[in-house]
Order: structure tokens, then sequence, then C-alpha cells
């Protein structure tokens, strides 16, 4: 018998760890659920509610191939080793089978199963998943991590280019297994999401259908439509990445197949949306080569020495999308109610949140994490620490985003801020960007909590001190 360990891989199609079980004879699977350890990473209820949708169908799916799944309480990561210990000695199991996580808890808990696994004589096979090519095998020519992601890219590109393997089928049906699955956690089932995700598509079936009809319908204009947050111009597929419904190969495939086989061609919408994609798994690279960032340290460690605000009215008016800045506050509030933002109002709305009101970016990033259904450490901190210019290849730190610019370039006829900030509804294209006082009255929305040029000036001036004469 060969045990399986569902973790952040839930599907049957592309999963190496599964895959390669199935090749060794009868499977079955576990999936251990840590609601603690999941709040202690911040993860909130929308994003445990996609995982629970997410699990239900990846069971059924297990089901048609007689493959059975125990999903199992642990509370904490600490609990595993024991609990899976348990399983294999109960049910015979001669070998384990499981995908690499990479952030700091994952692997140390990983190293603990190993060990007890190891003292039980019991074999195990880890694989590759998450990244297509593996943390510590695309390096400099001084065989570091890359802190760039131009040059990341490109030998990610040479190296992927020689080694590109299609994405794995879901394994072959096997015999019955005689097991009773026991019934689910109930704290789990329980849970209930903060916001509305009746939009947010669970399961692999559902999933493979989203991407095919995003290759076929809006890749094509990916790369001009991509920053306009009223146009339904991106794929939507960041939860089902996250939690593993799909895989980056699987994503990875299908755009290479529209893009004649190749990583960059000079198609724009492709080549742009290919790229997002090595965006992520640079993001994971950085978390494995560099794991000061998982315990909330900033990638450029100097500047943890810059001196936050607190300002409890501050982050409250930015949570509450109340900023008086209408569209940082329509972005807040699509992901209050969505438990999704538009990626470039996640750039836009923490930009905001570091530069102009100069709060610390983990409390930004913690929020974030708390709210997202698509929630992921290494692409949420990466993004954070970028605009924050604490980070990876970071926006230079008087690189920064004007609200209303961005409004007014990106959002032009204010349609996304009126579908989120209905009180300035009334208002004309022009005007919506930044009402007047007397209009903010009229319409019941705030002032703005922070001017943007004497702000702007603050933080130029607090990164200033921090580098001294050679940033001047």
């Amino acid at each position: 018998m060969n045990l399986m360990w569902f973790r952040s891989d839930l599907r049957s199609r592309d999963n190496p760890a599964l895959f390669n079980a199935c090749k060794q004879g009868p499977v079955m699977a576990v999936y251990f659920v840590c609601m603690q350890q999941w709040q202690q990473h911040g993860h909130g209820a929308n994003k445990m509610v996609y995982l629970r949708e997410s699990l239900s169908a990846l069971q059924k799916n297990l089901a048609v191939l007689n493959i059975p799944l125990l999903v199992i309480d642990a509370g904490s990561f600490k609990k595993i080793p024991a609990l899976l210990s348990d399983i294999c000695q109960q049910h015979a199991i001669e070998q384990v089978f499981f995908n690499h996580e990479y952030e700091l808890n994952e692997s140390r808990r990983d190293q603990q199963v190993l060990k007890r696994l190891t003292q039980l004589g019991i074999n195990s096979h880890a694989f590759h998943d998450q990244c297509l090519i593996a943390p510590g095998e695309n390096l400099t020519q001084q065989g570091k991590y890359f802190s760039v992601f131009t040059p990341f890219k490109r030998a990610w590109i040479q190296k992927m280019a020689a080694q590109y393997q299609a994405p794995l089928s879901a394994p072959k049906k096997q015999a019955v297994l005689d097991l009773t699955c026991p019934a689910w956690p109930a704290k789990f089932m329980q849970l209930q999401a903060s916001a509305d995700l009746s939009d947010v598509k669970s399961g692999e079936r559902a999933l493979h259908q989203q991407l095919d009809d995003f290759i076929a319908q809006k890749i094509t204009g990916y790369q001009a439509e991509r920053d306009f947050p009223a146009l339904n111009g991106t794929s939507h597929l960041s939860a089902a990445l996250a939690a593993g419904v799909l895989s980056l190969r699987q994503c990875m495939h299908a755009a290479l197949l529209e893009n004649n086989g190749e990583f960059q061609s000079g198609r724009p919408g492709p080549d742009t949306w290919i790229s997002e994609l090595i965006w992520r798994e640079f993001y994971k690279h950085i978390v494995q080569g560099f794991p000061h960032i998982n315990r909330y340290q900033a990638f450029k460690t100097e500047t943890d020495q810059i001196r936050w605000l607190d300002n409890p009215a501050h982050l409250k008016a930015w949570q509450e999308g109340k900023t008086g800045y209408p569209i940082v506050d329509a972005a807040m509030r699509q992901l209050l109610h969505t438990g999704w933002m538009h990626n470039r109002l996640r750039m836009v709305s923490a930009m905001f949140f570091t530069k102009n009101l100069l709060l610390d970016w983990r409390q930004g990033e913690m929020f974030f994490m708390q709210h997202l259904v698509d929630g992921d450490f290494s692409a949420n901190n990466g993004g954070w620490q970028w605009s924050a210019s604490t980070g990876v290849d970071a926006a230079p730190y008087f690189r920064m985003f004007n609200p209303t610019a961005q409004s007014e370039k990106f959002d032009p006829n204010g349609d996304f801020i009126r579908t989120w900030v209905p009180e300035l509804r009334a208002l004309n294209n022009k005007e919506i960007h930044n009402p007047g006082s007397a209009q903010r009255k009229t319409c019941a929305y705030p002032q703005p909590i922070v001017d943007y040029a004497a702000s702007r000036a603050r933080v130029l001036a607090t990164f200033k001190a921090l580098y001294g004469e050679q940033h001047d």
C-alpha cells in the first residue's frame, strides 16, 4: 500500500506525487486540516472555505479512480508526523509520496515527517510540483539565487526550453479498496466565508474550462487589457494556482500551445501571461533562497530600520475603503466583498498604504492574507515588499503611484469606481477620480486622509534618511 499526502496540490491530473504513487501499486490518500496553523500564517476564512470546496471536488475525482481520501484534523503542523506515522502503521503503508512546499514552516514540517518515516523504515518520495524548475537549480553564475527578475527569467527560459515536459495525465483507475473514510472535521465544515465567493470556481473540471476559455477568448488581449480593472481581462486563476487545483505546468502548457511553443515570441498577450507565470515561480525561489523573509523580515534587511507610523485611524480607513481616494477605496471594497482584488489595484493600494500612509507593509500583507481567496505567501509577500521598496527586485523608493493618476489612466470612465463606491456614481468621468470638497460632502464621501504631495515628500525623506547621501 502507498500513501499520497496532499497539500497545496488538490488535483488528480498533472500531480507528480500521485502519478508516481499509482505506478507503484494501490494508493490511499490523506489531507491534514491545520486550521490553527493556517490562522497563525494569516489565512482567513475565504481561503479556508475555498480549500474545503476544492478538497471536496478532489475527493469526488479520486473516488472515480477508487482512491480513498482521508481528511484528518491535525490542528497544527507539529501533530502531522505522529498522525502520519499512525496512518502508515494502521494501513501497512510501505511508501509515502508528496510534492514539495518551500515556505520555512512547511519545510521544517517535512523534515520532521521524513525523520519519523525513516525511523519506521518507510520510504518517502518528494517531487517538485509548484515550480517547473526546482529552487536551487536556476542560479547565477556565482551559484547564488537570483534577486532580480529579468536575469532570472532569461536563465529560466534557457533551462526550460531544454527540459520542458508536458503535463502528466491522471492516474489509471485502481481496484476498489476496502476503506471507510471518517467524517470531515466539524470546525472545518462549519467555516463560513466573509466574502461572496459565488463567482470563484473550484474543482478541476470547472477550472480547466476556465483556463480553456481564457486562452480562447482573452489571452490575445491580455497585455492590453490586464491593467484595466473594469474589464474582465485577466484569467482569475490565482486561487486555483494557490490551492493547486491547477498546476503551473498546466497553465504554462496551455499558453505555449497558443504561442507556437515559444516562451517569448513577440505575441504580446501570451508573452505577457507567460511572464506573469514565471514571476509566480520567481517568488517561490525567493522563499527558498532567502528564508529570512519567511519570518516577516524585509528582503532588504536595512529597510527594517524604517520607523513606520502607528496610526490606527489611517489603518482602519484603508481597511474599510474610506481613505478618500476613490480608486484605493474601490479596490479595498472589492477585496472585502469578493475575496479578490485586481492585480494592478493590489499594487496601487499597497503602495498607497506603505508610501502615502507610511504604514508597515507587514500589516497590509497580513490584511490581504486574511481576506484573499487566492492567498499565497510567496506571491503576497513579494508583491507587498515590491510596493514598499523593501523587497526583491522592488520598485525604487522614489517610484510612487499617484492613485488619482492611476485611476484616470486605468479606469478612465470611472466604471470600476462606480461599481464599488456607489456614492460617487452621479459624478462625471473627470470628477469621479478626485471629487472636490463640496462634492464629497454632497455624496457623503470622506475627504482624503492624507495630502498626496505632503505624504510623498515624507516617505522620500524617510528613505533618504535611511540610505544617506548614496541615494541623494
